[in-house]
């Protein structure tokens, strides 16, 4: 039983000091605030059966619901919109992607973005990235 817990702490840490956290069945992303929004945060990816689910948290968030994407291409040189997010609103976001796997997103080739609102899709607050596995 003290093995047990005492792994399981280990384990914790290693995860708790790596910068980009992967484990068997979720990744954690850090989104990068743009044009000044002070919008940063982390994006979760969790497998959940056959669904992805994407939760995203940043500080400063607006009330204005805020368009989030999975786009193709990295947050240097954004391509079309993969896969359409639930709105952030309050720096908050959780959607549940049916069908997709981790896998799917974990080639190196695809971004999470976030608008600054529906009117102003060419502003973006916060991106990042995410990463190959």
């Amino acid at each position: 039983m003290r093995t047990s817990i005492a792994l399981a702490a280990i384990f914790a840490l290693a995860l708790a000091q790596s910068g980009s956290v992967k484990a068997a069945t979720g990744v954690q992303i850090t989104m990068n605030a743009q044009h000044g929004s002070g919008e940063d945060g982390t994006a979760t990816l969790s497998q959940n059966g056959d669904s992805l689910v994407v939760t995203i948290a940043l500080k400063n968030g607006t009330t204005t619901p805020q368009p989030a994407h999975i786009h193709t291409g990295s947050c240097a040189s954004l391509g079309g919109v993969k896969y359409p997010l639930t709105n952030v609103v309050d720096g908050k976001s959780t959607t549940t992607l049916k069908g997709v796997s981790l896998a799917t997103v974990q080639t190196g080739g695809f971004a999470i973005n976030v608008h600054k609102s529906a009117s102003d899709l060419g502003t973006y607050v916060s991106c990042g990235d995410i990463p190959k596995m």
